[in-house]
């Protein structure tokens, strides 16, 4: 998914209106506005009317559903317009409403007293937030009037105070979501109403309606919060105060996968603030930790040109990664037991790997963590230790090898050995000091002992074959020492020649030569 505009969000008509209510007899049964002038009421009914029967754009959400409108460009124009030839005093009639909707909620609950009539009350919200909801569709006339009327804080005032009221919960959760969808629209691409609902709601409405059981609100705030961050605000979020913003959001992800708000949030904002990923990773379950890293592989899969900021960024990540990978590694160990499948620690190890070969994956990026102090020697001697606890007791880093067909094995560990040995060749890709820093530690021979098939291990073969071309590309001292071990035959020819590699006896020398034909 490529990057969106932080600053312009998505303008469109959201489409979750009941069919049109009474209005006029809805008003003459709320006791508590007939403080409200007639004038307010009768500008709501055309209102509601206008903007709600003609203001729907054939807009697109970000779930591909398309809000309800009818075809044609006629009519379109005519929506539009009608939005903009709406009358300031409309608005102001609106905002009359919806602050005596408040005070007679602020005053039941002083009272200890129920609402005369809730089910009105609500009625009426939900009617007040579609008309405000539907005027700001790609309109910033009416976008800076009603921010400049106060609707903005008004409206982050009675959401707090509909959180806190015992009401049949449809209707409530109807009022809740118009309420959330009036914000989305009226911050969208607007900067000024997004400074002024982050001033008025942060962090509070954000707190509060990150964790409702209603998806809907919870989608809704999530597209609010998009639209209203940029990397100034991203920082407010390192609060200590504020940065359980950041948890529930991951936290919407995880239990609500096909939230694309909440996955826009993390990959276009949290993850581009280092303190923050290193601030949130410490307050995460190994649960949420391992979600948070497949969110990171997302990003770092992306093989779009990045800028120097960028590239900034993603150094100081990986940074951060590659020491919780070596301080973590060891956990991975835990799996050689059955009973230990699902380590979680070890699960948050082996999605470290995972991110780290993608890491370095990447050319332009790869320079950074070849000189991660202690990262190849962590690799070395993880794949060492698991390599010697499959040869030491049949456990799960055993090689196997089946001759006829068998069931794919499902355990997270499978793989893990070859990640390590890719980290490795990505480590020494043209590399001199990484190749005999591998020398150093007998990494050669190690990666030699794991070219056989392995079913616990896809690929490791021509992972082996990889990393093996990379530790002897213009490196002498690797090239004789494997010419060494097969003469020895501490190394099996028949691999070395799957690898493409020969050995041949030149002056008195041992010397490694591929076998495969250059193109002429």
């Amino acid at each position: 998914m490529g990057a969106l505009p932080s600053n312009v969000g998505f303008p469109v008509a959201f489409p979750f209106a009941p069919p049109f209510i009474g209005l006029t007899h809805l008003f003459r049964k709320t006791k508590y506005l007939r403080r409200v002038s007639p004038r307010a009421l009768r500008a709501l009914v055309w209102a509601a009317q206008q903007l709600r029967d003609g203001s729907r754009l054939r807009g697109e959400l970000p779930t591909g559903k398309k809000a309800w409108g009818r075809k044609g460009k006629t009519t379109e124009w005519e929506r539009q317009k009608t939005r903009e030839t709406a009358e300031e005093s409309v608005f102001r009639d609106v905002l009359e409403i919806l602050t005596s909707t408040s005070s007679a909620i602020e005053q039941s609950c002083k009272d200890s007293c129920g609402l005369a009539d809730p089910d009105t009350c609500l009625l009426l919200i939900a009617e007040c937030f579609r008309c405000l909801r539907n005027a700001c569709v790609e309109c910033a006339k009416n976008q800076h009037v009603l921010r400049n009327l106060g609707l903005i804080s008004t409206s982050v005032h009675l959401i707090k105070l509909l959180h806190g009221i015992q009401i049949k919960e449809e209707l409530l959760l109807t009022a809740l979501r118009c309420s959330l969808q009036f914000l989305g629209n009226i911050a969208a691409g607007n900067g000024d109403s997004q400074n002024s609902i982050w001033k008025c709601a942060f962090p509070d409405l954000f707190l509060t309606c990150l964790t409702y059981s209603d998806e809907k609100i919870v989608t809704y705030c999530c597209m609010v919060l998009f639209t209203c961050l940029n990397s100034e605000r991203v920082r407010d979020l390192l609060d200590p105060g504020n940065l359980t913003v950041a948890l529930h959001v991951l936290r919407v992800y995880k239990e609500q996968l096909d939230s694309e708000w909440s996955f826009l949030i993390v990959t276009e904002h949290l993850l581009k603030c280092p303190e923050l990923v290193k601030a949130l990773y410490a307050k995460l379950s190994n649960q949420e930790r391992v979600t948070l890293l497949e969110l990171m592989m997302v990003k770092v899969s992306d093989k779009n040109s990045v800028s120097s900021e960028e590239m900034s960024v993603f150094v100081r990540n990986a940074e951060f990664l590659a020491d919780c990978f070596q301080e973590k590694c060891g956990a991975v160990l835990k799996l050689t037991a059955a009973a230990d499948a699902e380590d979680e620690e070890a699960l948050v190890t082996i999605r470290l790997l995972d991110v780290l070969c993608e890491m370095t994956s990447n050319n332009s990026q790869l320079e950074h963590l070849q000189a991660f102090p202690g990262l190849l020697e962590t690799a070395v001697d993880t794949l060492r230790l698991t390599h010697l606890a499959g040869k030491q007791a049949v456990n799960i880093f055993t090689a196997t090898h089946a001759v006829t067909g068998q069931e794919e094995i499902s355990h997270p560990v499978v793989g893990f050995k070859s990640h390590l040995i890719r980290l490795i060749g990505n480590l020494c890709y043209k590399n001199k000091e990484n190749q005999d820093k591998v020398y150093d530690l007998d990494g050669i021979s190690l990666i030699l002992d794991n070219c056989s098939i392995d079913d616990n291990n896809p690929f490791v073969s021509q992972w082996a074959v990889y990393a093996i071309r990379n530790l002897t590309e213009q490196n002498e001292q690797n090239q004789a020492l494997i010419a060494q071990m097969e003469r020895k035959g501490l190394a099996d020819s028949s691999a070395l020649h799957s690898m493409g590699l020969d050995i041949q006896l030149r002056d008195d020398k041992l010397i490694l030569r591929s076998t495969r034909k250059k193109p002429s």
